[in-house]
């Protein structure tokens, strides 16, 4: 019976950092993973997801503003399966190198399903060959989640899809109901509508993006609806039925009910933690009311010497997040000086068109806790790189207490502004204001001047606008 200092059950970014720092602080090391290494992200997530939204990229400058950068091609065609295909090298390379990065590294990888025997003890059921016990002084549960589905909702891969047969499909379809106006229904109605199919977005809540700053979500319903995808905020899906030949979905507007009809329709409404079937039981793992994971800020649950981290704790489902927090977890396992983070602060990022990025307060929540607000802004419209690119919806927002100087918030919708956010979160994390974020000299012409001018705007001297 193999003994180690840590076992690790699920190899997706929060579990695979994990194990690799864990085993950089002299940790004997072993990971669990019951499919792939690099977990839903790297195989059929963030990864795959952002070639397709660069192939996107490409087709919609070809297919709609060819004659604004002087090309035209006669008898365009684009071909979506090539896009797929590329989308699956690029994850392909990716999980290799976390296939070396265990071996550089001396993890034990064990490709099976894992299961609680005590709260020292796992049990390894591979596909084929024999079951192993492995035991650790710790085990840390890093199983993710799953997407959630409507009740009495089932994906059957040909009509009603999940992310998992939406991200695999070779074929683009013509008409596509997304229903969920997050993440990753705004990012593969992006994908589809730029190759042309004809897309509906379906949002519950009052606008797109309903957990961030509520400006974003107008910013993005008048980008999407200029691109010809439709968008219907405040609608309640009361139904969807899949034929040989089409799905429809009912939904209700607030005002009446309407049935859309399509080719497909993606459920992109949220995740369910994978915490079924693990035996958390048998360790006496305690879950909360949602099925997640209950952890501390060290990443410990109730049970000593057991630890859960990523998508499988609820606390911020982002594949960054579950790697900052395996890392944390591996560093208190060693007992080893770390961090603690704090969830509100983390970055956010859809990776849409455009893209949004954000951190912190919304104005909204700021203005609710008490403070005295001040908000600085500026548009991508004024930013020379931007109107360069020919890319130039949106504008760089933050949100700032205007007695002490603190960074609240900070909220973009824009060109490439998920690149942009770290700067913002960094001066966040180290205490500065805007006034330093100003006075820090920013390259001419770049789009992250934006964030320059912005805080210019936040101290009262705008100097573009």
């Amino acid at each position: 019976m193999p003994e180690y200092d840590v076992v690790i059950i699920g190899a997706g970014p929060a579990g695979y950092v994990c194990a690799i720092r864990a085993a950089q602080l002299g940790q004997r090391t072993a990971i669990v993973d019951r499919q792939w290494l690099g977990g839903v992200c790297l195989n059929i997530g963030c990864i795959p997801s952002k070639a397709l939204l660069r192939n996107a990229e490409i087709a919609h400058i070809l297919r709609e503003r060819g004659k604004e950068f002087g090309f035209e091609i006669e008898g365009l065609k684009l071909d979506y399966a090539v896009a797929v295909r590329r989308s699956r090298q690029v994850s392909d390379r990716l999980v290799k190198g976390v296939g070396f990065l265990m071996k550089k590294h001396k993890i034990d990888v064990h490709m099976g399903t894992a299961t609680f025997t005590g709260a020292h003890t796992v049990h390894v059921r591979p596909d084929a060959g024999a079951a192993e016990e492995l035991t650790a002084k710790n085990i840390v549960i890093a199983t993710g989640a799953r997407a959630a589905m409507i009740p009495g909702v089932q994906a059957d891969g040909k009509r009603v899809l999940t992310y998992q047969e939406a991200i695999l499909q070779e074929t683009l379809p013509a008409s596509v109901i997304v229903i969920g106006g997050s993440a990753i229904g705004l990012e593969f109605a992006t994908v589809w509508s730029s190759y042309g199919a004809q897309v509906t977005v379906v949002e519950m809540l009052p606008r797109l993006a309903p957990l961030e700053d509520e400006e974003v979500g107008k910013e993005l319903a008048k980008a999407f609806t200029k691109r010809g995808i439709q968008v219907r905020t405040g609608s309640r899906v009361e139904g969807i039925e899949a034929t040989n030949a089409k799905v429809t979905v009912k939904i209700n507007t607030g005002t009446g009910q309407e049935t859309l009809e399509a080719d497909q329709a993606l459920v992109a409404i949220g995740i369910k933690p994978n915490t079924e079937n693990l035996g958390l039981d048998a360790a006496g793992v305690k879950l909360n009311g949602r099925g997640f994971v209950e952890v501390d800020e060290r990443m410990a649950t109730n049970v000593a010497g057991v630890w859960a981290i990523g998508d499988v704790t609820g606390k911020l489902a982002l594949a960054h997040v579950g790697s900052a927090m395996g890392i944390i977890c591996a560093e208190h396992i060693a007992g080893v000086e770390t961090v603690t983070l704090d969830y509100e602060m983390m970055p956010r990022a859809i990776y849409s068109q455009p893209q949004v990025a954000s951190f912190g307060l919304t104005e909204a929540q700021a203005r609710e806790r008490g403070h005295e607000v001040k908000v600085g802004r500026f548009p991508f419209q004024a930013n020379g790189k931007a109107l360069g690119l020919g890319d130039y919806a949106g504008w760089g927002k933050l949100v700032v207490d205007a007695k002490y100087g603190e960074i609240l918030g900070g909220h973009l919708v824009g060109p490439e502004v998920t690149e942009l956010l770290p700067e913002l979160t960094l001066a966040q994390r180290m205490e500065l204001t805007p006034a330093e974020i100003a006075r820090n000299v920013h390259a001419h012409p770049t789009l992250s001047e934006v964030l320059m001018e912005a805080a210019h705007d936040a101290e009262g001297h705008a100097i573009h606008i």
